[in-house]
């Protein structure tokens, strides 16, 4: 039988670990153990002194100017040349700009243009997971309803079903490549495979993946794809996300979305909308600037590292946590929904209890913060570039005293006045 492991098991991992000087980049509030990346990253420390760089001097002195003397107006490009390594793209494929659900709008408008000019135009269903995040299906159900045209949404209940659904009407398979309940990772490569088999193309939407699992856009085949840049890539809340378009697609990529930031002459201030050329027809409106300024000090971060190496850190730790809590709070109705296949898995864990909610809420009375999702869903998020495997050890003890104290009693008592 192997030796149990310990805390000092853990502090001389996180003693050896190569990235673990990328914590200190990091401001960290002492007494929190942050196991919430996935929905929120840690702030950078550079990023402070960035935003009142960008509000004091650039936009406070230098005014208008800052557009061009700061270079403001090329930011959302510059951004995505330094993300693209992170997802295997290209320099000129990616734009940091809007949100990740008008992004995905404008990678489904597009997809549909592109099949409605070939062999593909009486195609008319877009075919998704009735898991997948809500928002990714309401903005394909509202493209669909805008459309009209015969346009629909066919939800599938299990990647099981997903080939069969890939039939002759299947225009776009959308995907999101790590599930946000689950951290069920899909076969990227082979499912685009198989949509591109059928017919169809295929979008992927990288919110739970981009910074914390290693991409290859490229490789894969894939058609477009999107994702946010507040999660394991740390631009703030509410940062702007990024659309992917590859060069094969760009000279025919067009959306409903036309604004003047992606007009071949925007400051003609012409009648009629022409489109640029390359990745700025993803592009819109005006750009939040000082937003933008900061998702550059979470990019910045990366580059002191590697995919590969942050892969193997996060899967070290997922693998730690879900041994942990087996192995400590096994007494207790707890139900792991997370891939123990390492291919399969992300780099969040997620556990059931018939008391999630109010086992999370102690959590996070307690220090440790992670969230919750239902149904009875309880989500740990590992970032490698600041999460340690002390962490995981307190993080497990905590909730084994939770567990055991039921120490969540309070929280329910509250719930059911509530």
């Amino acid at each position: 039988m192997s030796t149990p492991m310990t805390r000092e098991d853990c502090l001389a991992r996180d003693a050896r670990d190569p990235l673990h000087a990328l914590r200190e980049r990091f401001d960290l509030p002492e007494g929190v153990i942050y196991l919430d990346g996935n929905s929120l990253g840690a702030r950078p420390k550079a990023a402070l002194a960035r935003a009142q760089e960008v509000v004091a001097r650039e936009w406070g002195q230098d005014l208008i100017k800052s557009w061009n003397t700061a270079g403001w107006f090329d930011l959302p490009k510059r951004l995505g040349d330094r993300l693209a390594p992170l997802i295997g793209a290209r320099q000129g494929e990616v734009v940091v700009t809007d949100t990740t659900s008008l992004n995905l709008f404008k990678a489904l408008a597009a997809a549909l243009q592109l099949q409605a000019q070939g062999p593909a135009a009486s195609r008319r269903t877009l075919v998704t997971e009735r898991s997948n995040f809500p928002t990714d299906i309401y903005m394909a159900e509202g493209l669909a309803q805008w459309l009209r045209q015969g346009y629909r949404v066919r939800l599938v209940d299990s990647v099981d079903e997903i080939p069969a659904a890939l039939d002759a009407d299947c225009a776009v398979l959308m995907l999101t490549h790590v599930n946000y309940r689950t951290g069920y990772q899909h076969d990227m490569v082979g499912l685009t495979r198989q949509a591109h088999a059928a017919g169809a193309l295929a979008v992927w939407d990288l919110a739970h993946s981009a910074g914390a699992v290693p991409l290859d856009l490229h490789a894969a085949e894939a058609d477009f794809a999107v994702g946010c840049t507040y999660k394991y890539l740390n631009g703030g809340p509410g940062a702007p996300a990024f659309i992917w378009v590859p060069q094969r697609h760009q000279a025919a990529f067009s959306h409903p979305l036309t604004g003047w930031w992606s007009h071949a002459r925007p400051f003609a201030m012409s009648h009629g909308f022409e489109a640029c050329e390359g990745i700025g027809r993803a592009l819109c409106g005006t750009q939040p600037v000082l937003s933008l300024a900061l998702v550059e000090c979470g990019l910045e971060v990366f580059e002191a590292t590697t995919m590969a190496a942050l892969r193997e850190k996060s899967l070290l730790l997922t693998d730690l946590f879900i041994e942990l809590v087996e192995s400590r709070c096994g007494g207790h109705p707890l139900g792991l929904v997370t891939p123990r296949d390492h291919a399969r898995r992300g780099s969040h864990v997620s556990f059931t209890h018939p008391h999630g909610y109010a086992v999370m809420q102690a959590l996070i009375a307690r220090g440790v913060i992670g969230d919750y999702r239902e149904p009875e869903i309880m989500r740990f998020g590992f970032t490698p570039l600041y999460t340690s495997f002390a962490d995981v050890w307190d993080a497990v003890a905590i909730l084994k005293d939770i567990l055991d104290r039921r120490d969540y009693d309070a929280a329910l008592e509250r719930s059911a006045v509530t």
